[in-house]
């Protein structure tokens, strides 16, 4: 088997308006909202790390220079934190910047999350690459994106991540025609489809925001024509990439079975707050038990 290229970089678009959090997001770019008390960017950043992926590019748009700002110094706040003797703090300011080395380019308009990724070909060149888009936060102990890039080495291609969702769900994601490999958590893509409706959709494993990508998705990306919503979609490139093996490889799916926490619906962000509040040792215990009692007078 021809030995592929080790994955380093990471793409993260991040130029969507947010207009399911107005107001919060008419000044402040919905991937900075907190998430307990880390924006949710950042999470995805330090996934990225943990895979080995060190050089991050941010795909961006207008009223996003936080994004910047956040993984940037701020020399300012450091030194108010030295004066204090806050090393607490301070090691928390200081986290963001020396995560990962961090690139910015600007979508310039909002055409799909395909043109999204098509901004990243000048930097990423012909090297394979990953995708994680800022609305699924993958628990960190749950690896998805290292499992991915170990699929992407051994087959080639690209790999995307699938879930299981309840078949009345399915028209709210891209959805995977599949075939068995031999391992458990691994299928063989044989079509995608944008948002089907449920009584056409080939299986209920839907596409969640994680990508390994083969370089050869530019060429057809460039080619493809504005779909659903009138934007060009990068499932529309995937299928290409599926039916046709000589053009780039196979497509794979690594079956998630993990903890996701979706950030993108107002419901799902605040029940994510909730569990990972929970789960934190400084907070969870008495969190937990304030909770059990709001609940209990509550109900």
């Amino acid at each position: 088997m021809t030995q592929t290229p080790s994955i380093t970089k990471a793409v993260i678009p991040a130029a969507g308006l947010g207009t399911r959090f107005l107001p919060a997001t008419k000044a402040t770019p919905k991937e900075m909202l907190p998430v307990v008390d880390k924006p949710a960017i950042q999470y995805v950043v330090e996934e990225a790390v943990a895979a080995g992926l060190c050089d991050v590019l941010m795909i961006t748009g207008r009223n996003k220079r936080p994004l910047e700002d956040h993984f940037d110094r701020n020399y300012e706040l450091e030194e108010a934190l030295t004066r204090k003797g806050d090393d607490e703090r301070l090691a928390k300011v200081r986290e963001s910047n020396d995560l990962a080395t961090m690139h910015y380019v600007r979508q310039g308009a909002p055409r799909g999350l395909g043109h999204a990724v098509l901004c990243a070909a000048p930097h990423v060149g012909e090297q394979p690459f990953a995708v994680l888009l800022g609305d699924d936060l993958i628990d960190p102990r749950d690896p998805l994106l290292a499992r991915m890039v170990e699929v992407r080495e051994r087959f080639g291609g690209s790999v995307i991540a699938l879930m299981e969702v309840e078949p009345s769900q399915i028209h709210l994601y891209g959805c995977a025609a599949v075939g068995p490999t031999g391992e458990s958590d691994v299928v063989k893509v044989t079509d995608l489809v944008e948002k089907p409706e449920p009584a056409e959709a080939p299986s209920n494993l839907a596409i969640i925001g994680r990508y390994v990508l083969d370089p050869a998705v530019f060429a057809i990306l460039r080619e493809t024509e504005p779909g659903r919503g009138g934007e060009i979609q990068l499932t529309d490139a995937l299928q290409k990439l599926a039916q046709d093996e000589r053009v780039g490889g196979p497509v794979h799916g690594v079956v998630f079975k993990g903890r996701r926490y979706d950030t993108g619906d107002r419901g799902d962000y605040l029940r994510a707050i909730v569990r990972l509040a929970c789960e934190r040792d400084d907070l969870g215990p008495d969190f937990r038990t304030w909770l059990r009692s709001y609940v209990s007078e509550e109900m």
